[in-house]
């Protein structure tokens, strides 16, 4: 058991073992070998072992925080974790991660669950492998995360049985190269049609109406399992799979490219992540991020306003500044891309730089509330002539509109 509570300036680590042990194995450690590691997170050297004051004298030292029904008389074992530095917590290096400072409120509550999933996953260890700069948890430093966004934070985490789900997940994600063993739509497709067993005196339009009506409940049936089953495919997978309902949704597109080059400033070559060629050889630059069930404009306001997320902003300056090398490459890059792909294009059609547009697909507004779907409307028509913001939320309402529709006519 591990529990947190305050000494004076210092946050002290206390480890107790469960009951029912023969020997203090966390003492025998520390003898043994001088360091410890507790649930896979936590890495102690018999340096950082803490002597308490006497239990008399812990409520006179300094404004102790500490829980009534903490076992002292099972031998626990104490460890200095952090020091009060400007209000802030700052926990040593080394206890958790090596690379940058961690640092917590005073206010905190200090819980094991801060530090740790119950699948031993070190939260810290993990932000450390996407982070280089120091983390401020709660207060009012300006980079601090609130403990509200610390929280959802911590819930993204997965437990125990998520990771069992998340291994199976991507175990299918492999499987799904080799083995065709999941719902083709292809599949689906073909059976509806082979439905109709007369060519003979059709109704043209109803023929047709009905067979869009059966691509666009599948593209539909699709998505929504695909939000469903996000875990179960790889980043690749996911864009290629999206990419395929695109062109389904906008048949204007007649070919797409990856990793398409582009002349960036100083003549250096930047790659683009893909590229949409229409029936007439135009140009449009297309970013698809996967959810991650997240929203894309802040819970919290600024001078009373929700403003994109980093991820949406950087993308949308991602865009701008690739239609930028387009436009300036001009005719040199219509020849360049021309040659480099004429074996994927119909013959005789050539790729036009003409103003390209973008269109990102990431993010989810299923959790927004009205406020922030009306600034988030503000963003994306601020963007509009340039960029179309679309979320998988916004995709799945177009598939149904459309569908609708169809039904209607």
């Amino acid at each position: 058991m591990i529990k947190f509570w305050r000494s004076g300036d210092k946050m002290i680590c206390t480890y107790t073992q469960e009951r029912g042990g023969t020997e203090n194995w966390a003492k025998s450690e520390l003898e043994a070998r001088g360091e410890i590691t507790l649930k896979k997170t936590f890495h102690f050297t018999s340096k950082d072992v803490f002597t308490p004051p006497a239990p008399e004298e812990l409520e006179e030292n300094g404004g102790v925080r500490f829980d009534d029904d903490f076992d002292f008389e099972n031998e626990p074992v104490h460890f200095s974790f952090a020091k009060l530095k400007g209000g802030y917590f700052k926990i040593k290096k080394g206890i958790l991660i090596d690379g940058f400072d961690i640092f917590f409120h005073e206010s905190v509550e200090m819980e094991v669950e801060d530090f740790v999933t119950d699948s031993d996953i070190s939260i810290f260890a993990t932000l450390a492998s996407i982070m280089t700069k120091d983390i401020y948890i709660g207060g009012d430093h300006q980079e601090a995360v609130p403990l509200e966004g610390f929280t959802n934070l911590l819930a993204s985490f997965p437990n125990s049985y998520e990771r069992k789900k998340y291994v199976q997940a991507r175990v299918t994600a492999i499987l799904r190269e080799y083995v065709g063993s999941l719902k083709d739509a292809e599949a689906k497709y073909n059976r509806y049609m082979n439905k109709r067993v007369s060519k003979k005196g059709s109704d043209l339009k109803r023929m047709f109406r009905d067979s869009e009506l059966v691509k666009y409940e599948t593209i539909l049936e699709k998505l929504q399992q695909m939000l469903k089953d996000e875990d179960a495919y790889s980043e690749k997978q996911w864009q290629e799979e999206i990419l395929q309902i695109l062109l389904l949704i906008y048949p204007k597109y007649i070919a797409v490219f990856r990793e398409v080059p582009v002349r960036g400033r100083n003549m250096n070559e930047r790659f683009m992540d893909y590229i949409l060629v229409d029936s007439s050889g135009h140009t449009d630059i297309v970013e698809i991020k996967r959810p991650f069930g997240k929203s894309i404009i802040t819970e919290a306001v600024y001078r009373n306003n929700y403003i994109p997320l980093r991820e949406l902003s950087g993308t949308i300056m991602q865009i701008e500044k690739y239609i930028y090398y387009l436009n300036r490459w001009g005719v040199e890059g219509e020849e360049k891309l021309t040659e480099k792909y004429k074996d994927e294009l119909p013959q005789g059609l050539s790729i036009r730089i003409t103003n390209p547009g973008g269109i990102i697909i990431m993010g989810r507004e299923n959790n927004l509330s009205e406020e922030q779907k009306l600034d988030f409307e503000v963003v994306k028509r601020k963007y509009k002539n340039v960029v179309d913001i679309i979320t998988y939320d916004n995709l799945l309402q177009r598939l149904k509109s459309t569908i609708e529709q169809i039904k209607k006519s």
